[in-house]
């Protein structure tokens, strides 16, 4: 593939007092180094992390730090993401310097914007969600059209879930893999089923699940589901085992759900027969495993199918997180724009 890459593992930080605000801003740096960053561009990093944190501790009464490692055109980047269950704000007011709601300088949506080369927001009755994605600076047009989310269940120290995702001339595969329940042994299964598929990722969808039964068959197995789409023609084909949601919003906020088979990749299943769905350009793929509950309808967030990926997951993620299991959400704007 063009650019093909598994997603690592989410790191979520609780904001609720002042010293989380510096664990923030040194695992942001810890990113930073991983994204191969030089010191300007760390520096960029670590700014709009602090801004970041110190927000939902200021305005919005605490809440969360999301740290993801993403995958641009031209390498990798850090994307800082904050979520709180504060009132919410105008991203309109809030962005110009010197405007406060907290008798502070008011410079902190503005700076985070100026530092990252994506920025985005949304703020509803639920609180907050502020986005920004930083890449090194020779890199500007760097940002693929995808967000997501692979977060380990609570006190555990490695996720379950994995994904991959790859896209090349046109094409796009997304995979996504829910090992049988959480801990070491689930995130083997997640490893090498996203392993299988990044070795052959040209294969069609129903191949890719084979494969990674095979490759899965002596771990605990998982469910898993395959979406390739050709850009050219517009056509999408799916397969899944298990239980993995996935869905494609096109224009409107209602969805076209694709349904799995039954059965266990790694274990017990029938081949899965893929399926073809037409999706243009612009469409926007959402999957996600069962660690988010089902009953999210994007027609309660008018306008934010069409924001950018990253800003859907988060959103998702804060109202429907089951809080109980490892959770992956991916979002991709088919055609690759945010």
């Amino acid at each position: 593939m063009g650019v093909g890459f598994a997603g690592h593992a989410t790191r979520t930080i609780p904001v609720e007092e002042s010293s989380q605000v510096g664990q923030v801003r040194r695992e942001a740096l810890g990113l930073a180094v991983l994204a191969g960053f030089g010191e300007l561009d760390a520096g960029r990093v670590a700014l709009a992390a602090t801004e970041l944190a110190t927000n939902v501790l200021r305005h919005g009464g605490g809440g969360r730090i999301l740290l993801s490692l993403v995958q641009g055109r031209a390498g990798k980047g850090v994307e800082v993401c904050a979520t709180d269950r504060g009132p919410g704000f105008s991203l309109a007011r809030c962005l110009p310097d010197g405007f406060s709601t907290a008798g502070s300088q008011g410079q902190g949506l503005g700076a985070i914007q100026r530092q990252s080369q994506v920025f985005d927001a949304w703020s509803d009755d639920r609180g907050a969600v502020v986005l920004a994605r930083i890449y090194a600076e020779e890199a500007p047009a760097s940002d693929l059209g995808y967000g997501a989310l692979r977060v380990p269940m609570r006190h555990e120290l490695v996720c379950g879930d994995g994904w991959f995702l790859g896209w090349d001339a046109g094409r796009l595969v997304v995979a996504l893999v829910d090992g049988l329940g959480h801990g070491v042994q689930a995130n083997e299964a997640a490893e090498l089923g996203t392993a299988a598929v990044a070795e052959a990722p040209d294969l069609p969808p129903d191949e890719l699940i084979a494969r990674m039964h095979a490759r899965m068959s002596r771990t605990r197995g998982g469910a898993a589901a395959v979406f390739c789409h050709d850009e050219a023609t517009g056509q999408a084909r799916f397969a899944g085992v298990g239980n993995i949601a996935a869905s494609i919003h096109e224009g409107g906020a209602s969805g076209r759900g694709m349904a799995s088979h039954p059965g266990i990749v790694g274990g017990q299943y029938r081949r899965a027969a893929p399926f073809a769905i037409p999706a243009a350009s612009g469409a926007l793929l959402l999957m996600h495993s069962d660690g988010l509950q089902s009953r999210w309808n994007l027609g309660q967030y008018e306008g934010l199918v069409f924001r950018h990926p990253a800003l859907v997951v988060a959103v998702l993620l804060r109202d429907f997180d089951r809080g109980r299991d490892d959770t992956s959400v991916i979002a991709v704007r088919l055609g690759g724009r945010a």
